[in-house]
């Protein structure tokens, strides 16, 4: 009876941490597509007819790196090349680049928040916003709107300031 009881948790935890990976893979798969996008966006939005060497040249990788990738958002529905126009985000590639940057943003001023430097808080923020769950994403946000508590409250959560109470 142990045994099976035991193999059946096993099974169960497994399963998590299956899902889990899963999860990862996934948002792997699409941190690419997401950072292009939210790169063609700001291209775009520059005024600048965007080019595959804008893009190489900007995120440090080869032109050939860029056609692939190019090719399977394309593949994706995500964006659109013309011969005069360049490269143009699609209404969904424009969705995803939006929401991505949406999240750049909630983290990054999340993280600055809790005093990480601002430089340290942009490298961070661009990984982390392609794995951020939804959940963690609203809770971020809630904590954002939050006043800032002003130095007598931030020395007491340091533990520097004590209660009275525990003083004695």
């Amino acid at each position: 009876m142990r045994t099976s009881a035991r193999r059946g948790g096993s099974a169960g935890k497994e399963a998590g941490a299956a899902t889990r990976f899963q999860r990862v893979r996934q948002d792997h798969a699409r941190e690419a597509a997401e950072d292009y996008a939210e790169l063609i966006l700001d291209l775009g939005e520059a005024g600048r007819t965007v080019r595959p060497s804008d893009l190489a040249q900007r995120l440090g990788v080869t032109h050939v790196t860029v056609l692939r990738a190019l090719d399977r958002l394309l593949r994706d529905g995500l964006i659109t090349r013309d011969a005069d126009r360049g490269i143009l985000l699609s209404p969904d590639g424009l969705r995803m680049a939006r929401a991505s940057r949406e999240r750049h943003r909630v983290v990054l001023s999340f993280l600055e928040r809790l005093g990480v430097p601002s430089e340290v808080a942009a490298v961070d923020a661009e990984g982390i916003e392609h794995h951020v769950s939804h959940i963690a994403l609203q809770r971020m946000e809630a904590f954002l709107r939050e006043p800032v508590p002003g130095p007598e409250r931030r020395t007491a959560r340091r533990g520097t300031k004590r209660p009275r109470a525990l003083t004695k």
